[in-house]
């Protein structure tokens, strides 16, 4: 049975992604999920909204409240900040053999794209650009929106010859043509869909403000499979499915649909890295239960221009599909 597989350009001995996460963020983190037959593992990302809060909590801390410091303590925070992480890129490509992606949460392509530079030279066999935006503000167009996506993917291309990926969400009002775009620009190698947002709730007895839903549930994963079943066929980068993958089950369904490989927090938070294994073997056990020997022949069977009853997958009323209207 050939698990192996391709993201990115990057070979993988199985389609096993541990996603940018808390589990990720140390050497020996990293060990155990290799040995529990990780194929691959994103880095907790570096986040640009990080540097930019410990340069202000720095600044407001008295004593440093001299206009002269500003420069000092901003360029302070940042190294800082930036070498822990090349620090820790640099140890796990020394600790592990399975590939170690970056990742970089951002909002803008200001200054900090140069970090793509130095985490590059740090050993990383890829980079995950996190494009975490959430169109709320009315008096913006989609296409300002969109535009982040184009800028931040080019100036990071430019300045790296390691391969680029890109975790975006589902907000998009022409979502299929941001892909298919970014796709088209040769400047991204993978899609990662979809970024999982901080959910906000309200504790109705308190009346403050909570999070809610920090963990995926198992029946997520139908938002991925519908955007990867639908693109992974008229788009050149690999695609990458994450939320909701909890088990050998819901990996199956996403290869199936066409995706290279699946990304997975939640399932090991839950249960330990042990689980990684467990995903496996279910997954192993379906190939075989439906005769297949690799995930190059299994990839996209049921895809969106593979599969005879595609119109499921654009559906997206309810009466069209349980009373027969077409």
């Amino acid at each position: 049975m050939n698990l192996s597989t391709t993201y990115m350009g990057l070979s993988m001995k199985n389609p096993i992604i541990i996603g940018s996460s808390g589990l990720t963020d140390k050497v020996d983190k990293i060990k155990k999920l290799e040995d529990s037959n990780a194929g691959a593992v994103v880095l907790k990302s570096l986040f640009e909204e990080q540097i930019n809060a410990e340069f202000y909590n720095v600044l407001n801390t008295p004593g440093n409240e001299y206009p002269e410091a500003y420069e000092y303590i901003k360029e302070y925070t940042k190294n800082k900040t930036v070498t822990e992480y090349l620090d820790l890129i640099s140890n796990a490509k020394k600790s592990v053999d399975i590939p170690i992606i970056a990742s970089i949460n951002c909002v803008t392509n200001t200054e900090w794209v140069k970090f793509a530079a130095d985490i590059e030279k740090a050993g990383a066999d890829g980079i995950e650009l996190n494009i975490a935006i959430l169109p709320s503000d009315p008096f913006s167009e989609g296409c300002d929106n969109e535009d982040i996506f184009y800028k931040i993917t080019e100036k990071v291309h430019n300045i790296v010859s390691i391969p680029v990926s890109l975790k975006m969400s589902y907000y998009s009002a022409g979502l299929a043509k941001l892909i298919y775009n970014l796709s088209a620009s040769k400047k991204v190698k993978g899609i990662s869909l979809f970024n999982r947002f901080y959910s906000p709730d309200i504790d109705i007895n308190t009346l403050e403000l909570t999070s809610s839903n920090v963990f995926s549930t198992p029946d997520e994963y139908t938002l991925p499979l519908r955007w990867i079943a639908l693109m992974s066929e008229k788009i050149d980068a690999d695609m990458a499915a994450t939320t909701g993958i909890h088990d050998g089950n819901s990996v199956a369904k996403q290869i199936l649909a066409g995706a290279s490989a699946v990304q997975i927090v939640s399932a090991v938070y839950k249960h330990g890295p042990e689980y990684i294994n467990t995903i496996l073997k279910e997954f192993e056990e379906l190939m075989i239960k439906h005769k297949f020997s690799s995930i190059n022949e299994m990839k996209g069977k049921l895809s969106f221009h593979r599969n005879k009853y595609n119109r499921a997958f654009e559906r997206v009323q309810f009466m069209k599909y349980f009373g027969g209207i077409s």
